[in-house]
């Protein structure tokens, strides 16, 4: 029989840990340069890419990326889509998703410890931090002394350095949505539309909060990722690991050295705390996978500079596998398996969307047409017993230059095409540069022509140069 329990014995502790404060230690090694060539080539390409010029000749926006929304286009160096070909974006999510699965199938999260935006910037706020306030013991004794004069003065000017980096990145975000030069200059001159300086705030809260207070809280409680990516990894996935069956039992060097004597077990490990020292989110790699472990590579270095220093073999903190862990416990030798059946697969979805969209803007057409069936009336007969439908007709021309089009019918044969303020059948149409026309057509089948209560028309648009044609169906119906 099941006791009952008393409510009151329960544990009435908190439902979260209290925050513990992280305060990283730097490090050099070859896991911490590889994170400052990303963070500057990232940062780079984030805060100057929109000052890049692209010449797509008279009258079109000389900005390599350009997100236009008053003409609705977005430019990409030499490539322009149009709100049509939206499908092209959903390729390029497609692509990352399927990169991000591929990166963790085989480097675990390489995207949290070297690529994410929240990582590249928290790092750049590090160094601001560290730079004015010292190293890691400097700031934890710094935080528990009163404030002083001096004090004041470097959390003013920390705070002051992260704002400033906050507010560029928020200014260069809408740089991508206007002119850079032409919006930066009336940025300064407070002539810039509201909603620029309403997102350039917006952003640089956000980032100044993010990256400044939240860091590592970001990484371990807001973002998905961490839960999403354990469903995508294996037992092959490298991972940044403490190996175990080398490192335990963990003692001090002159320990280790007298069980060794004695023909005992002694690990590498000293216990120094070092992997934790360096950690951006304060985690002891030692306790195994972890939610908040963004496989940075931090600890590595740190291992192995302690390492260097008690003379013990390099990489006990390491880019490893579960299986080869595995494998060396049971004297097996070890084994990277790169290809696997998931990391094909992702490896092919990547390759044949990759390849499909590529096809597509190599022969894609620039010239397009829309047909929109009128609804009130469906159709209309007229006194001498002919048969009228009415449809809007939008011609698009996506080249640079005017175009001549011709419009012509198909599909019902003896039916008269006529353009509304363009005379008779077959009128010659121009379209400006980059432009779409739009014009209302009436399609008259005459009295005694049998036709279906519904047939299908096919409207036909070409460049009377015969470089493109395009064509879009409907239908003609009877009353």
């Amino acid at each position: 029989m099941n006791q009952m329990v008393n409510p009151s014995e329960l544990d009435s502790g908190p439902l979260y840990a209290a925050r513990q404060e992280v305060y990283p230690r730097s490090v050099s090694g070859r896991f911490r340069n590889i994170k400052w060539t990303l963070m500057v080539f990232c940062l780079g390409v984030y805060y100057f890419l929109p000052f890049v010029r692209w010449d797509r000749g008279a009258g079109a926006p000389g900005q390599a990326v350009l997100v236009d929304f008053p003409n609705q286009r977005f430019y990409f160096f030499f490539i322009e889509l149009w709100p049509q070909e939206v499908y092209y974006f959903t390729g390029l999510l497609i692509i990352a998703a399927m990169i991000l699965f591929l990166m963790n199938a085989i480097g675990g999260r390489v995207w949290c410890g070297y690529l994410c935006p929240q990582t590249v910037w928290t790092d750049l706020f590090y160094a601001v931090e560290r730079w004015i306030e010292g190293d890691r013991k400097d700031r934890m004794r710094k935080s528990q002394e009163p404030l002083s004069v001096r004090r004041v003065g470097e959390i003013a000017a920390k705070n002051l350095v992260w704002l400033v980096i906050a507010w560029w990145t928020g200014g260069a975000w809408v740089l991508y949505f206007a002119d850079a030069p032409t919006l930066v200059r009336d940025l300064a001159t407070l002539q810039a539309p509201l909603v620029a300086y309403v997102w350039i705030g917006i952003l640089t809260f956000t980032t100044y909060t993010l990256a400044g207070f939240m860091r590592e809280q970001v990484c371990v409680y807001m973002c998905p990722w961490p839960r999403i990516q354990a469903a995508l990894t294996d037992e092959w996935a490298l991972n940044v690991t403490y190996r175990r069956d080398r490192g335990e039992p963990r003692m001090f060097v002159s320990k280790a050295l007298e069980r060794q004597a004695a023909g005992l077990p002694a690990g590498d490990c000293i216990d120094c705390g070092l992997c934790v020292a360096v950690c951006p989110t304060g985690v002891d790699i030692r306790e195994g996978t972890q939610l908040g472990c963004i496989q940075c590579g931090l600890c590595i270095d740190a291992c192995d500079e302690v390492m260097r220093r008690v003379a013990r073999p390099l990489r006990l903190i390491a880019y490893d596998s579960d299986a080869n862990i595995k494998r060396r416990l049971e004297g097996k030798k070890e084994i990277y398996r790169f290809v696997r059946v998931r990391t094909a697969i992702y490896a092919g979805v990547i390759a044949a969307t990759a390849a499909l969209m590529t096809y597509t803007l190599a022969t894609r057409n620039f010239l397009d047409i829309n047909v929109l069936h009128d609804r009130n009336p469906l159709a209309v007969t007229l006194a001498d017993g002919s048969v009228r439908n009415a449809y809007t007709v939008r011609l698009l021309n996506k080249r640079d230059t005017y175009r001549t089009l011709s419009l012509d019918l198909e599909g019902l044969p003896g039916a008269r095409l006529q353009i509304v303020g363009l005379g008779e059948s077959y009128p010659h149409i121009t379209v400006g540069p980059d432009q779409s026309y739009e014009l209302r057509a009436l399609v008259t089948v005459p009295a005694g022509v049998k036709i279906e209560k519904s047939t299908v028309v096919k409207f036909r648009v070409a460049d009377v140069t015969g470089r493109e044609a395009a064509s879009a169906e409907d239908h003609f119906i009877a009353p």
